[in-house]
């Protein structure tokens, strides 16, 4: 299984950045897939998850309505669209499968994951 993010960069605040993640050696369109973050200063923060079929998304509250999940079953690839970016966004982003909590408010990654990609927010 391979996970493999692009689209990080250097940003001001304010900016936007589209992370993009391809997949492969599973079947994606089954399996919930989601954005997670880290920070040396930080436990790991899930930022975004999205339902195998796309009609169940979650979102951090320090996200909501400034980040944008969503999926491509047919290029086996996920995205997160992040608009108004702020410092404290800054951290490394990887995707990884995601595993909800029964009630959906609330994602954690499972054991197939990416190697990251910096995010970089500047004031």
């Amino acid at each position: 299984v391979q996970l493999v993010e692009s689209g990080g960069g250097s940003v001001q605040t304010g900016g936007s950045l589209r992370l993009s993640c391809t997949v492969s050696g599973l079947t994606f369109a089954d399996v919930n897939m989601g954005w997670f973050r880290q920070t040396p200063e930080k436990e790991r923060e899930g930022v975004s998850c999205i339902k195998w079929g796309g009609d169940i998304r979650y979102y951090a509250d320090s996200v909501k309505g400034r980040f944008t999940i969503s999926r491509d079953n047919a290029k086996n690839t996920l995205y997160l669209q992040m608009n108004n970016l702020k410092p404290e966004d800054t951290a490394i982003y990887y995707c990884a499968n995601g595993i909800y909590s029964g009630n959906y408010n609330d994602c954690r990654p499972g054991s197939f994951r990416g190697q990251g990609t910096q995010v970089t927010v500047s004031s």
